[in-house]
């Protein structure tokens, strides 16, 4: 476990988490600063009871920070993941196949199934970003690498030029026409 990157960010995560304490939380491990590890590590924090309302339940931490909340139902699990402006990562703990049916109903950008984020992480083929304010666009794979690059159209034109000024309009038109029928006739068009 490294530290944080940034004092504004160790700064957000233990706003967040004291926030979440003094509403009633329930600290079960972890929890505070550890400033003889360094300026910028904080305790891998698990909270319960965290009570509706409070920004750790809503907003991306970024930091090693868990809720656990107790769920009726797996609607009530997805519906309480998806109550969120953000959708980077999800991890679903299930079989295979529950997984396969469950995964699309999740609002994230990547869905790890019995796995927190290195399977998909390590997945360089796989095109990684988040859903809706997490992050934008994708990075790795093919959609990745697109987003650096510009599209441009090229054409080429075979059989007549599209404009002939030394040529009068009418007999142009004519040419193009003929053209155009001819290539047909010989499969040189679509």
């Amino acid at each position: 476990m490294g530290c944080l990157q940034s004092q504004g960010q160790f700064d957000i995560v233990k706003s967040m988490v004291d926030e979440a304490i003094e509403s009633g939380a329930t600290v079960l491990t972890g929890g505070r600063p550890r400033p003889d590890l360094g300026p910028l590590f904080y305790e891998p924090t698990v909270l319960t009871d965290v009570p509706e309302g409070v920004a750790l339940l809503t907003k991306e931490v970024f930091g090693p920070v868990v809720v656990l909340q107790r769920v009726s139902d797996v609607h009530e699990a997805i519906a309480k993941s998806n109550d969120s402006r953000y959708g980077l990562n999800a991890s679903l703990w299930t079989s295979p196949r529950r997984a396969k049916e469950l995964a699309p109903q999740l609002e994230a950008g990547t869905v790890n199934v019995n796995d927190g984020f290195a399977a998909a992480f390590a997945s360089v083929d796989a095109p990684m970003g988040g859903f809706k304010d997490s992050g934008v666009g994708r990075r790795q794979a093919a959609g990745g690498l697109l987003k650096y690059t510009d599209e441009q159209t090229v054409t080429v034109q075979r059989l007549s030029p599209v404009s002939m000024p030394q040529m009068p309009r009418e007999l142009y038109s004519k040419v193009f026409n003929m053209a155009l029928v001819l290539g047909k006739k010989f499969n040189v068009l679509p």
